[in-house]
């Protein structure tokens, strides 16, 4: 098998220059599934040797690598599973979760919050590879970088790009001074010619537009502007009648001077979701709403979950003590409408004509705000709230229950490859 075969041209490019160029850091930036983590995770195994030889020139029985990520979970996930599986390196893993490979110690630390200092603190390293780097904090980064002072060190990181502000991109990715001696990649989907042309089709055909195409496929760092949900067809999607077998689930964006909405979307056995039903009123009490959800449920089932704003906990109390299948709704929003967009984008995704109140208002009205980084206006939101309540947390949940699965067959497949069996 010739090199051409393992890696893809844009792989192949990232080898050349870490092989026969001079830098102090690599930066591959871009789509998902470009292929960027594949490559960064054979650097990775390079830098590892090559520390374990610079640690033999200066007599250094435990020279130290970092390894960081937003989490331990995506480090073990994303690298050290990947390596193994990939490349057939075994890693060694000390009581403190520390990884030793080819005579490095490597240092796990997590970047999405400003705990991951202590891990980063206290020791010189040769170098380091930090995925994902847009999930973490600027201060860890930093911290990271400070500590890879012993001579020759390298840092290498990969990341999807985020909204053009972000710090990744404002500090060290558009900074030219050329005293940074850094590497610069950037990847689209295309990129990875291992993977099919149908792939790659059915991605780009299932992304939503605007910024989520933009960043996931053309690897672009851009804002959201304009209206959100850019794929909802009023002529595809309304429509005339709803199936009668739909499984029912509900979502709750509490209010009084503002609106509190309650939609209700069936879903078919193909995965379509029908919205059926919609309640928004204001200065209304949570009796009211009460009365609501409980017409709801002879209407829909008892049985129907209701996936609630957690801003208000104690109406959720007041859902559960009326016998009301209250539960919590899943708060992140730009993930959040990424789903119910996906939904749109897919064409599974229908209004049930003439049962709403103010949904048709506001789908073209609920518009990215240019002042924030990556949030919505927060006005014509309220059944757009709801509405990603009732779509976006079964999903997400349904989800994490899948990852959670596969991670788990992971470290099992893991443990008993390190005992050899």
């Amino acid at each position: 098998m010739s090199l051409s075969d393992w890696l893809a041209p844009k792989q192949r490019e990232v080898l050349h220059t870490y092989l026969n160029e001079d830098f102090d850091m690599l930066i591959l930036v871009g789509a998902i599934r470009s292929g960027k983590t594949f490559i960064d995770n054979l650097l990775f195994l390079y830098e590892l040797r090559r520390t374990a030889r610079l640690a033999k020139q200066n007599d250094d029985k435990h020279p130290q690598y970092i390894l960081a990520g937003a989490t331990s979970d995506s480090i073990n996930k994303n690298v050290i599973i990947s390596c193994m599986n990939q490349f057939g390196v075994e890693f060694k893993v000390d009581r403190h979760g520390h990884y030793r490979l080819f005579g490095v110690d490597i240092t796990p630390v997590s970047t999405k919050t400003m705990a991951g200092l202590a891990s980063a603190r206290g020791f010189d390293s040769y170098g380091a590879y930090i995925n994902e780097t847009t999930m973490g904090v600027e201060p860890v980064f930093q911290e990271i970088l400070q500590r890879c002072s012993k001579p020759g060190s390298r840092v290498i990181c990969d990341s999807n790009p985020d909204q053009p502000q972000h710090w990744f991109k404002v500090d060290y990715i558009d900074n030219d001074d050329p005293k940074t001696h850094k590497k610069i990649f950037h990847f689209t989907i295309d990129d990875n010619t291992h993977l099919s042309k149908r792939y790659i089709e059915r991605i780009k055909a299932t992304t939503p537009s605007g910024m989520y195409y933009d960043r996931a496929i053309k690897g672009l760092w851009v804002t959201g502007e304009g209206a959100i949900y850019r794929d909802f067809n009023e002529g595809k999607m309304v429509v005339d009648e709803a199936p009668r077998e739909l499984k029912y689930c509900a979502g709750v964006d509490w209010g009084y001077n503002h609106p509190c909405s309650i939609t209700v979307f069936g879903i078919d056995e193909f995965g379509r979701y029908y919205l059926v039903d919609e309640y928004t009123e204001r200065f209304k009490e949570i009796d009211y709403w009460t009365n609501v959800a409980k017409k709801l449920q002879q209407k829909y089932g008892y049985n129907m979950p209701f996936y609630c704003d957690t801003a208000t906990p104690a109406y959720i109390q007041h859902f559960k003590n009326a016998g009301i299948n209250a539960l919590n709704g899943w708060k992140q929003v730009v993930p959040g409408i990424e789903i119910v967009a996906s939904l749109m984008k897919q064409g599974r995704f229908f209004v049930w004509k003439n049962h709403t109140q103010n949904f048709m208002e506001e789908v073209y009205n609920y518009q990215w705000d240019d002042k924030a980084e990556d949030k919505p206006v927060k006005e014509m939101d309220h059944v757009m709230d709801s509405m990603r309540y009732a779509l976006a947390t079964p999903i997400h949940l349904k989800e994490l229950k899948k990852q959670h699965q596969t991670n788990s067959r992971n470290n099992i497949k893991a443990g008993l490859k390190r005992f050899g069996l």
